[in-house]
């Protein structure tokens, strides 16, 4: 029982077309939305139908995380361990298993109250990626979408449910603080594995108004991550971070504005691990190895 990987993730827009202009024109991805049933914008970055669903909102924000599970009998142990974990879970209906291209569907919030899905099945034609700008690819297969970074205020229940429940390793921790004041709360920010790659979630300990800290898709070298800064400068997309080297996924990207608020990593060379038993710990003191100067995402547009 447990989860494979970040299937795909979910996202608000007051306008979706702006995350069509910047999911295609800056990302890289395919705009297939038309292609599949369900309204609003549908990112392709694979051989699966989309990976990224951006739906009309009265708000701005990231809206769930899909999380694939093996196959019926894993899906229906997950739904079961959640049951019993005393997590509320609502089966998806016939609209939304084709919605999501899935055959089998339920929703639930972790303690935190981010919104998640399950799921397994997915339904693909596996036609490749055409990338309008010439990406080559991304990073994902068996280990998914990438990873996403979430709020959580109720820290050790959200961390116990991934855990314990749902089947996640801690790859590594931090704690943080972002003044030198004495009396700032120190924040958790632990970061969990559910396969080869580094990390698939984190959980910040603190609030976010947007529900992400950011998600992150990766490339196969550090040229694409070039051409991407490019095309951010080229789409006058705002910069979060300049390019780093991170201590602990070891991933070399850079972070940038999307048109919902939260961030995106754009990174290449991300850490896998094939064998979790032998994986050592650890806190990080530091953020990253070299650049990620995060204060430029402060400064005036």
């Amino acid at each position: 029982m447990g989860i494979l990987n970040l299937g795909y993730i979910g996202i608000y827009s007051t306008d979706p077309n702006e995350w069509s202009h910047f999911g295609a024109q800056v990302l890289g991805m395919q705009d297939v939305s038309g292609t599949y049933p369900g309204a609003g914008v549908r990112l392709k970055m694979d051989a699966l139908p989309w990976r990224i669903c951006v739906e009309q909102h009265s708000e701005n924000r990231f809206a769930f995380s899909g999380w694939e599970t093996a196959d019926e009998s894993q899906f229906n142990q997950t739904v079961a361990a959640l049951v019993e974990a005393g997590i509320s879970v609502e089966h998806g209906s016939t609209e939304d298993l084709d919605a999501r291209r899935v055959q089998g569907l339920a929703r639930f919030s972790d303690p935190s109250g981010n919104q998640h899905e399950i799921y397994w099945g997915r339904i693909t034609d596996y036609s490749r990626l055409v990338s309008p700008v010439g990406v080559s690819g991304f990073v994902t297969g068996a280990m998914g979408l990438g990873h996403v970074v979430l709020p959580a205020t109720e820290f050790d229940a959200t961390a116990a449910l991934f855990i314990d429940t749902l089947g996640f390793g801690i790859s590594d921790t931090m704690r943080l603080k972002f003044t030198d004041d004495p009396n700032e709360p120190v924040k958790r920010l632990w970061f969990l594995h559910c396969n080869q790659r580094h990390h698939s979630l984190a959980l910040f300990e603190m609030e976010n108004p947007v529900g992400c800290v950011h998600m992150m898709v990766e490339v196969p070298t550090v040229d694409e991550v070039g051409y991407a800064n490019d095309r951010r400068i080229a789409n006058n997309v705002k910069l979060s971070a300049t390019l780093g080297r991170h201590m602990n996924d070891h991933m070399v990207s850079f972070y940038m504005k999307t048109p919902s608020g939260f961030d995106v990593e754009f990174g290449a060379e991300g850490l896998t691990i094939d064998d979790w038993g032998t994986h050592a710990v650890t806190e990080s003191s530091v953020v990253s190895l070299w650049g990620h100067d995060f204060s430029v995402g402060f400064d005036a547009p």
